[in-house]
């Protein structure tokens, strides 16, 4: 909700024609909380990917399982992504400005409210601490996932006799949850790449077409819709 609300409100007031709502303090917040609620949210989903994969793998130890599904454990990895994301998120508010009068649209970027200021050097440190992070969750994300599939596989594989015996025409609860598990994956990896490809791709032309920006808008809420 806090991503969707942090980018969706300003930029429909923009698109309404409203322009100079915020002031730079409104611009820094406004895109400091959306990149803070974009990393909590990949690395939440990711968390939760490797909860259920702790779960459900039967080579790991009884004592594992207990602790990683303790309530101390998920609130303490939930705090930690927070803590962890207000830290990285601080260059964007360091970048960040209020709306500028100046005609060079390329400092505007993809808002039309707000203005950036981006060095090379600063950019370049930003693009690789983001996309380590991101990079990272989404690994993690794929590498949990394939587990979950491959452990349901041989799960499926182990009781297929007992099920034989049934004649049931309904599919088994492994291969439904392998579907919904690949569905998910697909759209949260395709979703967030899409969404960093046109996020770079923008940052490096001297004057993005509307049309280039407006896909980046609806992409971008994609993957925490």
């Amino acid at each position: 909700n806090l991503v969707l609300c942090s980018k969706g409100i300003p930029q429909t007031l923009a698109a309404l024609g409203l322009e100079a709502f915020l002031d730079e303090a409104g611009c820094k917040l406004v895109f400091y909380l959306h990149r803070v609620a974009r990393g909590v949210s990949l690395s939440t989903t990711c968390l939760l990917s490797g909860f259920q994969a702790i779960k459900l793998c039967p080579s790991i130890s009884r004592w594992i399982e207990v602790q990683i599904r303790s309530p101390k454990c998920i609130i303490l990895s939930c705090f930690l992504c927070w803590v962890l994301h207000f830290m990285v998120s601080i260059p964007v508010a360091m970048y960040v400005a209020g709306p500028t009068n100046s005609k060079n649209m390329s400092m505007v970027f993809v808002y039309r409210y707000c203005s950036s200021h981006l060095s090379g050097i600063l950019f370049s440190v930003t693009a690789v601490i983001y996309t380590f992070t991101d990079g990272l969750c989404l690994a993690l994300m794929l590498c949990t996932s394939i587990s979950m599939v491959l452990v349901l596989h041989r799960h499926k594989q182990r009781v297929q006799h007992i099920r034989s015996s049934r004649l049931s025409p309904r599919t088994s609860h492994e291969t439904r949850a392998t579907h919904t598990i690949l569905i998910l994956v697909s759209m949260f990896v395709s979703f967030h790449a899409l969404a960093s490809i046109l996020s770079y791709w923008i940052t490096q032309l001297q004057n993005p077409g509307q049309w280039l920006t407006s896909i980046s808008v609806l992409v971008a809420p994609g993957f925490p819709t």
